[in-house]
């Protein structure tokens, strides 16, 4: 039987993304063992069947002997599970673990770039030597041979090919983390007095929420009648996250709704009619992907990842990335036109069918993982 072993930063995100790969590797006959640093969805994992380790992985990166800590921890991991496959989801796993898998008994290695996070989006002298920095450990850590890189949209993919940090031809190109089609239904539209706008993300800065919440100010003083809702928790160990203050100053104001974290995003964009993710960048983002197999218009940013999770002028609609006035312009276009927003929600959801499938996400990466297996087996 082959190992696979996944390491993940964090073990809710690796619930909520990576849970059916891991299922059908399990399925196709892979002894499948997870990794990430601790937490409350730690014992979901367990319960599913997996084999958890825990990492000393933080979210920051500021302090740099922690950080050491934690790449000698993922290369101690190597040594004593051995895995055939080792499959890094997100930034620090890829940097990490890929440097550890040069030094350890790992016989291929695929690294999930789903997004580069914000270090590609500082601005300034500051930006560009943290670019420099983080380029530099990319082209160390995808260096191994047996190695495959998966990019969810191809301005990330060109952007690192560019700065010499990956080989084009170790490039495959999966979009996003797909939809169980069961779990998110075509949905009818709730009825109301009041159309609602959502906004379902982590609660930082890149994510748009400041435009968001900007654009919902404009509406009401334009006396466009809607209700707009951010759902998600903020991040305090982000730098870009969203302050405890602004989040009681805008609850204080009433221009939106604060609904926390909440785990059944199906149900939320029931009660919604639009769903909104005016965000910097992204890899691809799953809650667009959601949003269109419940047959909701989205409105987004015309950036890498955005731009890919829609078809343009049929699923939903693209603005200008730092621009409020344009998404309430473009949020007040759906809100008015209720045929347009049905008919970009099925269109949704055909695009959703076509191509976000789970089911036919999960074989592109056992594929993947076929492909690696026959290299190794070839020697």
């Amino acid at each position: 039987m082959r190992t696979l072993l996944i390491i993940v930063n964090d073990p809710a995100f690796f619930i909520s993304h990576r849970l059916p790969v891991a299922e059908g590797a399990r399925d196709a006959g892979y002894e499948v063992h997870i990794a990430s640093m601790n937490g409350s969805s730690v014992s979901e994992i367990r319960e599913k069947g997996f084999v958890h380790h825990v990492l000393p992985l933080s979210r920051s990166g500021s302090n740099l002997l922690s950080e050491f800590y934690s790449l000698f921890s993922i290369w101690r991991l190597l040594w004593r599970i051995k895995p055939d496959l080792l499959h890094l989801v997100t930034i620090k796993p890829v940097l990490y673990g890929g440097i550890a898998a040069r030094l350890a008994p790992v016989k291929g290695v695929v690294a999930a770039v789903s997004g580069l996070g914000f270090v590609f989006l500082s601005k300034g002298l500051k930006g560009t030597i943290l670019r420099k920095v983080v380029s530099f450990f990319y082209r160390i850590a995808l260096a191994k041979k047996n190695l495959r890189v998966i990019f969810q949209n191809p301005d990330d993919c060109s952007l690192l090919v560019r700065a010499g940090a990956v080989d084009l031809l170790k490039v495959e190109m999966i979009r996003g983390s797909g939809v169980n089609l069961i779990n998110y239904a075509f949905l009818p539209e709730p009825r109301g007095d009041r159309l609602v706008v959502c906004l379902a993300a982590r609660l930082l800065r890149d994510k748009g929420v400041l435009e968001f919440v900007e654009a919902a100010r404009l509406l009401r003083g334009r006396g466009v009648s809607a209700r707009f809702q951010l759902v998600g928790n903020i991040d305090p160990g982000n730098p870009a996250s969203i302050t405890d203050a602004e989040m009681s100053e805008w609850s204080e104001e009433g221009v939106v709704e604060l609904l926390g974290y909440r785990t059944d995003i199906a149900k939320v964009f029931a009660d919604a009619n639009i769903v909104a993710l005016p965000s910097y960048r992204e890899g691809l983002p799953k809650v667009l992907v959601e949003a269109a197999a419940c047959g909701r218009a989205v409105v987004t940013t015309d950036v890498p990842g955005c731009r890919e999770a829609i078809d343009r002028d049929v699923t939903g609609v693209l603005v200008p990335v730092c621009d409020a006035v344009a998404l309430a312009d473009a949020l007040q276009l759906l809100v008015n036109d209720s045929a347009l927003r049905l008919q970009m929600g099925a269109a949704g959801r055909q695009l959703a069918e076509n191509e976000f499938a789970i089911e036919k996400i999960v074989q592109q990466h056992l594929n993947i993982y076929l492909k690696l297996e026959r290299a190794f087996d070839r020697g």
